[in-house]
């Protein structure tokens, strides 16, 4: 049985990327265009670049994406760009090295509209592929995401995944201060402390990496960790 295809809200896929030539290909073709499509929805792919030095910008074009350049540095800063050059009343967001499964976004789609949220993340945790996450790693979120949960009171599991669904309506009620790597846990924060929104978290398989790494571990976690005591405590102030 076929869906109907009854025109349903614009969805909008917004992914950063900073030198992701080996991974973003995969992700755009991962994304099942034809399906969401025929599910009603018109789609949209963002790709906000970091002034990449690599062939990301033109591969993301040649996969059919609309490519926004943001000089400025920060994790937090190309979503926050990239929110605002969103055309869609839906936003679903991931990154470019393959480790999020884009080609389930159809049923986190079916999920999002039956339970008519305003916004979902994902606990990376519920099906972790073996070697997609170091014991490191997976130390740092339990300690951030814990924290997170005390001093906010989110129901919470994973505070760092960067896979979300939202509904572009509810970002002006998003107090957003991070451009950096925080920005993860301080969406989620402010989406889940909003009584009035409805929110959940579902598990996703989280897959192993394609290309280099990004992060510093210890340098980001602490960040983190320290804009977390700030927002809480006092004024978080940008991160870049």
């Amino acid at each position: 049985m076929t869906e109907a295809t009854t025109t349903k809200p614009r969805l909008s896929i917004v992914i950063p990327a900073m030198n992701e030539e080996e991974g973003i290909g995969d992700v755009l073709d991962q994304i099942p265009r034809a399906e969401l499509e025929a599910m009603g929805y018109p789609l949209e792919i963002v790709v906000v670049d970091g002034e990449s030095v690599d062939r990301t910008r033109d591969i993301s074009r040649q996969k059919g994406a609309r490519v926004v350049i943001e000089p400025r540095k920060g994790y937090g800063r190309a979503y926050k760009t990239g929110f605002e050059t969103a055309q869609g009343e839906i936003i679903a967001t991931g990154d470019a090295d393959l480790t999020y499964p884009f080609d389930k976004l159809p049923e986190i789609l079916r999920l999002f509209e039956k339970e008519k949220l305003d916004f979902l993340t994902t606990n990376r945790f519920g099906k972790l592929q073996e070697g997609a996450m170091s014991a490191k790693h997976k130390l740092g979120n339990w300690v951030l995401s814990t924290t997170a949960r005390v001093l906010f009171m989110v129901d919470v599991k994973d505070s760092q995944s960067g896979m979300w669904l939202m509904r572009s309506g509810i970002l002006p009620q998003l107090k957003l201060t991070s451009d950096g790597m925080p920005l993860s846990e301080e969406i989620k924060i402010e989406a889940f402390g909003k009584p009035h929104l409805r929110c959940r978290e579902i598990p996703i398989e989280y897959r192993v990496r394609v290309g280099d790494v990004k992060l510093s571990s210890w340098k980001d976690g602490y960040r983190n960790l320290k804009f977390l005591l700030q927002k809480r405590f006092g004024v978080a102030e940008p991160e870049s």
